[in-house]
């Protein structure tokens, strides 16, 4: 079985508390985009609870154990005794973007395990396993816009339709570590209800809707706040930091003439 795990951009992303457990809680609005990966998993010779796994296309640097995808079959099959598998992987979503990528791989791997051995796991069970594999992964089970909450895995539905705009998305060569992004952050409470964002037109969430990540990202590296800008000034309604960068996306009118300079980054547009 084939199937195309989506990276996700958020929108507005307000860290507003540290928590006992060393995470923080955050407010932010999930959002899929058309981006993806592509994941094969098909039943194998082998023992019970064997999984073979290759990776190609971008080199994420991880041994086979630590991927993602390889720990959704051991998380189910710790609970279930699963066939042998072998997975392929191949990667299109660049990491240490804040597109959550490795998210998508595990939650799509669960969601595929799932139809394959026939498990009859509920969409809360499925949403149960992948949050114990990350904070955003539960939310590629439903795979729809969402208003997230707790460390990403607080899920409530929300009407954001971005079907008028297109999405234009740039990540430099280089990466952003979540741990150093986390660590110029000093929580506070969201200045912007994202509940409200629906309500909100696109062109007025510039100055409102923002990432907190973005002022201690942008010092240590100046070249976001500089694609950012350019984003702007090539017309984008809004354009922001997804995650904790290092991808940047701005979203225009479909019309609109989009001029970048940026021949050394991975850049990707999607009309909505």
């Amino acid at each position: 079985m084939i199937v195309f795990p989506n990276a996700k951009i958020n929108i507005g992303l307000f860290v507003t508390e540290k928590r006992e457990d060393g995470f923080h809680n955050l407010e932010t609005v999930f959002y899929p985009i058309g981006l993806s990966d592509i994941l094969e998993i098909n039943p194998a010779e082998g023992e019970i609870g064997s999984c073979f796994f290759e990776q190609t296309g971008i080199d994420v640097g991880c041994e086979a154990e630590k991927n993602l995808t390889v720990k959704a079959y051991r998380l189910l099959a710790a609970d279930y005794s699963l066939p042998a598998v072998r997975m392929h992987l191949h990667k299109v979503i660049p990491f240490g973007a804040g597109l959550g990528g490795g998210s998508s791989d595990a939650a799509f791997a669960l969601k595929t395990l799932d139809e394959c051995f026939g498990l009859s796991l509920t969409v809360e069970q499925l949403e149960a396993y992948a949050a114990r594999l990350g904070s955003d992964c539960a939310f590629f089970v439903r795979n729809r816009p969402a208003f997230a909450g707790g460390k990403g895995e607080v899920l409530e539905p929300v009407e954001v339709a971005l079907d008028d705009y297109r999405l234009v998305l740039v990540k430099p060569p280089f990466g952003v570590s979540t741990p150093e992004a986390y660590a110029g952050i000093t929580p506070r409470a969201a200045d912007f209800d994202l509940h409200r964002l629906p309500g909100v037109p696109l062109e007025c969430w510039r100055g409102q809707v923002r990432n907190d990540f973005e002022e201690h990202v942008f010092r240590l590296y100046p070249r976001l706040a500089a694609i950012k800008e350019q984003l702007y000034a090539s017309g984008a309604s809004y354009a922001s930091m997804t995650g904790s960068g290092s991808a940047v996306y701005g979203l225009f009118p479909r019309e609109a003439e989009i001029a970048l300079d940026c021949p050394d980054c991975f850049v990707w547009q999607e009309d909505k």
